[in-house]
């Protein structure tokens, strides 16, 4: 005894034009075809501004992020701690608590 399966809901016209379109783009997805979103058009402002930092990129002329004002109030700081590091005047760390013993004060 065999079991038949019968197919559910409407037939479908394999002629129509929406299957012979559904078919297409399968055919397609199956062999890489398939382009999705829009196309980049390479004359465009874009692409050229996007080639030319890719380029600048690759030469290493591309620097990232936002200059820095060395006339800062924050870079003269770190310029100064700088400096005292390098000296070796940069106190690290917590101050001492500085002790009062017999009228003497010890650092």
């Amino acid at each position: 005894m065999k079991n038949e399966v019968k197919k559910l809901g409407r037939p479908v016209n394999e002629n129509s034009e929406r299957q012979k379109r559904i078919k297409e783009l399968e055919f397609k997805r199956k062999n890489g075809l398939l382009k999705l979103g829009r196309p980049v058009n390479p004359n465009s402002e874009r692409q050229k501004r996007i080639s030319e930092l890719e380029s600048k990129r690759v030469n290493g002329e591309l620097k990232l992020g936002r200059p820095v004002n060395e006339n800062s109030e924050r870079q003269k700081r770190l310029k100064e701690l700088e400096e005292k590091r390098k000296n070796g005047t940069l106190k690290r760390g917590r101050p001492k608590m500085i002790k009062i013993d017999n009228n003497e004060v010890v650092n």
